[in-house]
């Protein structure tokens, strides 16, 4: 890890293109003004290397630099302060720029500079400091943007002017402060594959605008306060891959048929609403895609009902499974040993009885395993030792009675949480 003083004497390297100082410990001085002469430089990397101070306006004067990247050290210290971006209006060739975690507090002119740049292709600056823009007048944006990330700032609603960006492909404004509904705009950039507006105040239902994002890869939601219903529209997602609405309390009603056309589905969370339904016809919805692309599916703590049937052995590639604190009754599908992927899986606090199917033994990859909470019997199955992979395990709080040895956990050499508390057992040593 390099640190000190950086040398002059890199100003003789007249044909210098590509400076990466990323990630060392240049702590407590500020960036070189004499970087802003390396003029043959089309790449520049300063990231996490821990400078302090402000930008010098002369790297602005790097008029074949493509790719500019001082993303600062930490989430919660801003080490570089910028009260002025018009110096990268000079980077006539810029692609790339990152300034995430750089104090931007007090450079007002940030939208004007970067929306209207013609050859930006990428823009980060989360954890900015950034603002609303005071003007209501949008700026006239270029039509190059194509990822924009404004994460971890402190928008209490959508810059006007990103709606005029029609060729994004991506957009970040998750844990800001935005409030009231979902703007009808996104609807109008056809284009957007990543939608990123989690952790917000966003208060309204989703907007049938919102549906019209065919190309739409990535759509999080999650941990606002989302109201209503999901439309059967969500069928036109056909090609999202990942799915949040988690943590939407006001999230209610039955999930629609439509569900069948998320063919290329690989992450779906709806935890922590109000959804309700049976869960064998959700599965059933999902299993109907032939492409068994599902990797992880969490509706814990809903309102589901219903029984857990043989679909559930469908989804061979299911790593995670989390249907916690919902209404499920009914026994366990020995289904459930051919999910061969199978890392997480978590029912507890349902109405589930019945006994644990022997075939859990299959799950050679399981390592979370929880049942607690719920009124299975039987006694507790020997194929448990089976499951080297293991490293929690709860059954706790329901009926199951007998006696556990030694063989039961001899095998388990990655277990740290066991509980069995609140059940019928006994728990005997070897005897030997």
């Amino acid at each position: 890890m390099l640190g000190g003083n950086i040398n002059p004497s890199l100003l003789e390297l007249k044909h210098l293109s590509s400076l990466d100082l990323s990630n060392n410990n240049f702590s407590n001085i500020h960036i070189p003004k004499f970087l802003g002469v390396l003029g043959s430089l089309t790449h520049l990397n300063l990231s996490q290397a821990g400078f302090q101070g402000t930008i010098p306006q002369n790297l602005g004067n790097l008029s074949k630099l493509q790719y500019l990247d001082l993303r600062g050290d930490t989430m919660y210290r801003w080490d570089i302060k910028v009260k002025s971006l018009q110096w990268v209006s000079g980077l006539s060739s810029l692609q790339y720029l990152d300034l995430s975690g750089a104090d931007l507090s007090k450079a007002t002119d940030w939208l004007q500079v970067t929306f209207k740049h013609p050859s930006l292709l990428e823009l980060h600056l989360s954890n900015c400091g950034l603002e609303d823009d005071p003007s209501p007048i949008s700026v006239n944006s270029t039509k190059s943007l194509v990822i924009l990330d404004l994460s971890l700032n402190r928008f209490s609603s959508v810059p006007k002017s990103i709606f005029s960006l029609h060729g994004l492909m991506s957009i970040d404004i998750s844990e800001n402060s935005l409030e009231g509904p979902i703007p009808d705009y996104f609807g109008n950039i056809s284009f957007l594959k990543v939608l990123d507006l989690r952790s917000n105040s966003l208060n309204s239902s989703i907007p049938n605008s919102m549906y019209s994002l065919y190309h739409l890869q990535f759509l999080s939601l999650g941990d606002n306060q989302l109201q209503g219903t999901i439309s059967s529209a969500i069928g036109n997602f056909s090609s999202v891959t990942h799915l949040d609405l988690s943590h939407n309390d006001m999230l209610e009603g039955r999930l629609p048929t439509s569900l069948e056309y998320l063919c290329k589905l690989k992450e779906m969370d709806l935890s922590y609403n109000k959804i309700e339904g049976g869960i064998s016809e959700i599965l059933q919805s999902l299993s109907r895609c032939r492409s068994g692309s599902l990797e992880s599916l969490d509706m814990a703590d809903n309102q589901l009902s219903g029984h857990l049937t043989d679909q559930l052995g469908q989804f061979k590639n299911l790593s995670y499974l989390s249907l916690a604190q919902n209404k499920i009754s009914g026994p366990i599908p020995s289904s459930i040993g051919e999910l061969w992927s199978l890392k997480f899986f978590d029912v507890s606090k349902n109405q589930l009885n019945g006994q644990i199917p022997l075939s859990i033994g299959e799950l050679s990859s399981l390592k979370f395993f929880d049942v607690s909470e719920n009124q299975l019997n039987g006694t507790f199955p020997l194929c448990f030792g089976q499951l080297e992979s293991l490293e929690t395990l709860d059954f706790g709080y329901n009926l199951l009675e007998g006696v556990v040895l030694e063989p039961h956990f001899c095998h388990l050499t990655r277990l740290t949480t066991l509980k069995a508390s609140h059940n019928r057992l006994k728990f005997e040593p070897n005897s030997s």
